[in-house]
């Protein structure tokens, strides 16, 4: 059998050495011509056949990288000449220590920004000037280019070639674990971006996730036509994700749970256009009627001005700086394409055309009938969110509530119970101790999230809201999802054989895994269904969220679209255009099912402001949790999860492959919802 290394270097022969990839000059003066490239590739002797291809194609990406400020032709030379090895234990030796040392930087400096952002991300009090600076701050933003300065990443990338994406999925079935960390330690220069553009965009993002967790709607304050405080008068929701969570809940209130939907509904649709009054954001010294847009004081309307499209202007400073980031990127030159050929590693064409197959299916209108009749009326656009298919909808919330709030009081009861849940959901007392020691809980100031650990001894983080009475229903919910991020997170580190493989190909694999513990959320409060259509009523549940998410994120995907065609826009033409395309795919995908036009609703989630293009992770994490969770039926949960976590950064297919046996598709979901469909009839 031949060595790793052989095998590794033999692959390299399938592939074309010097031309589909372009590499960024970095604006700045190249002074390595292609005939002094050349030049030193012949002169380069007694090297293998495979170290032939390896080093003509390293160099060359290092010509493409070099620039004058670097150094002259001779010490290009010379690099060249000292820091190239040979297939064996050298190259082995070097990518050792380069990934040690890279667990130890890119560690260090995720801890840093952790520790920095929690006045601003955790419930710590009032949030200062000074915390929103340091928020702001990337101490790592330098970082690349350094190790440019100090010849590191020459090193690097005249060692381990870079593989596109086409490249890596020809050769993902021949590569073993070394040789896919190999390929991973390659991806990593490719570009030369201004350390200023990095903390640029840090700044905006910063300003942009602050914008958004500080949202708040006082919905106690919301009032009816017949001036009624339909809400309680504590209720405080964050947009998008509180709103839409109350709006989900309101299916089990037959009183008058369509009437609050509709006010929720009106909410949105006037932070979407942006019509909302500016001073009702956060406040509580208004009542507001969302429908009429009349705001009262002391039962007086009183005048307002609108919010003035600051949540247009959020995604255009991001635009701005990301436009900018374009030209040193000239492989990837746009941010549509860095995001999802580069970091997803599916092109924007592959996933929309995914997207509209799945809406586009017949099985849509199927599911729509039977979701009317168990309401009982016509479809609202709202009702994307038809949380009826769950166990949960046949629940007051308000018991759910008091189960979770006794059982969660305080941070310290959920991370007490944390190995207690991967009890349940089948891990052994010793391996969830293992795991749930590396995980901390914080109360988080917004809906929560999850931040892993990118180095062995660092634990990760898991952000929930928790309210001075207990945890509710809501945080509870979310909370078990971000668990589950964490628990991949966590194996994906410290159970890795390569630090380089650490992590998942995508963030749809760390939403599918995360959406396995979310879906169990009432099993792990000892409350579990006897229906015999159980399953039925998972797949369409499944089916129906896939199906909202897949028209929210054609409308991320358009809208930055439109912002390429659009480079100079305001944001009272960004307002109009996502309005625009919100009721475009609405009408082509939604209205011929719902029987109402031109809704807006699928510009309202929060993604499209903080998180860039993220939007499209969520139905792809739904369409592979859906096959994860055909694969694991008979399966012990925790083992299953474990091995999954532990399969490490490969292509998406090929990690689906390695777990599931199967590609990334959307067949298997419509079939099950087609039987499902047939069994709820019977």
């Amino acid at each position: 059998m031949k060595k790793m290394k052989d095998v590794f270097l033999l692959c390299i022969l399938t592939l074309t050495l010097n031309t589909s990839i372009s590499f960024s000059k970095s604006q700045e003066k190249g002074n390595i011509t292609d005939k002094i490239v050349t030049k030193i590739i012949a002169d380069k002797v007694n090297l293998s056949d495979n170290d032939k291809l390896r080093f003509k194609r390293g160099i060359i990406q290092a010509q493409k990288l070099w620039n004058e400020s670097d150094g002259n032709i001779e010490e290009f030379q010379e690099l060249v000449k000292n820091n190239f090895y040979s297939e064996g234990a050298e190259l082995d030796t070097l990518f050792d220590k380069v990934q040690r040392n890279l667990e130890i930087i890119k560690g260090h400096f995720n801890k840093m920004t952790l520790d920095m952002k929690m006045p601003v991300a955790l419930e710590w009090g009032e949030i200062t000037d000074i915390d929103r600076m340091f928020d702001s701050y990337d101490p790592s933003s330098h970082l690349e280019s350094d190790l440019y300065k100090n010849k590191i990443a020459f090193n690097v990338l005249l060692n381990f070639p870079y593989f596109t994406l086409e490249e890596k999925r020809a050769n993902e079935d021949k590569w073993n674990r070394k040789q896919w960390a190999y390929a991973r330690l390659g991806d990593l220069f490719t570009s030369r971006v201004k350390s200023q553009l990095l903390q640029d965009f840090a700044k905006v993002n910063s300003e942009a996730d602050a914008y958004i967790y500080e949202y708040y709607i006082h919905m106690g304050n919301i009032i009816d036509s017949d001036g009624n405080h339909p809400f309680p008068k504590e209720m405080k929701l964050i947009t998008h994700w509180n709103l839409r969570d109350e709006l989900k809940s309101q299916y089990s209130n037959d009183k008058d749970g369509l009437k609050k939907q509709k006010l929720i509904y009106a909410i949105m649709q006037r932070i979407i256009t942006q019509e909302i009054p500016e001073k009702f954001i956060n406040n509580n010294d208004y009542n507001w009627n969302p429908v009429t847009n009349k705001l009262f004081k002391n039962e007086k309307v009183v005048d307002f001005d609108k919010e003035p499209n600051t949540r247009y202007q959020k995604i255009l400073n991001q635009f701005d700086v990301l436009k900018e980031i374009d030209e040193y990127s000239p492989s990837m030159s746009t941010y549509i394409q860095r995001k999802f050929t580069g970091e997803m590693e599916m092109s924007i064409d592959e996933v929309e055309s995914l997207f509209i197959s799945f809406v586009s299916s017949p099985t849509v209108k199927k599911v729509a009938s039977l979701i009317k009749k168990r309401l009982g009326r016509d479809l609202q656009p709202f009702d994307i969110w038809y949380d009826g298919f769950k166990s949960r909808s046949s629940i007051n919330e308000e018991d759910l509530n008091k189960i979770t709030k006794k059982k969660y009081p305080n941070p310290e009861s959920i991370k007490k119970d944390l190995p207690n849940i991967l009890v349940k959901l089948g891990w052994t007392k010793e391996r969830a101790e293992y795991i749930t020691n590396k995980i901390e809980v914080d109360p988080s100031r917004g809906a929560g999230h999850a931040w892993g650990a990118l180095m062995k001894g660092v634990s990760a983080r898991l952000r929930t809201k928790i309210a001075a009475d207990g945890m509710d229903y809501k945080g509870y919910n979310i909370a078990v999802h971000e668990f589950g991020h964490n628990v991949e997170q966590t194996l994906s580190l410290y159970d890795i054989d390569y630090y380089m493989l650490n992590g998942v190909p995508n963030t749809a694999f760390t939403e599918a895994l995360a959406f396995v513990f979310q879906m169990r959320d009432l099993r792990l409060l000892g409350i579990d269904s006897n229906d015999p259509n159980k399953h039925s009523l998972y797949v369409l549940d499944n089916f129906w969220s896939t199906y909202e998410i897949m028209g929210a994120s054609l409308v991320d995907q358009k809208t930055w679209m439109w912002l390429y065609d659009n480079p100079n826009a305001t944001k009272e033409e960004l307002n109009n255009a996502v309005n625009k395309i919100s009721k475009e795919v609405w009408n082509k995908y939604y209205a011929p099912v719902f029987g109402v036009e031109n809704s807006n609703i699928l510009g309202v989630y929060s993604h499209m402001i903080s998180y860039p293009l993220y939007l499209s992770a969520y139905p792809i994490g739904h369409l592979i949790e859906f096959q994860i969770e055909q694969y694991i039926e008979d399966k012990n949960l925790g083992l299953e999860f474990e091995r999954m976590a532990k399969i490490g950064r490969l292509t998406p297919n090929k990690w689906m492959r390695v777990a599931t046996g199967n590609n990334i598709t959307t067949v298997p979901l419509i079939k099950e919802t087609e039987k499902a469909l047939a069994q709820i009839k019977k």
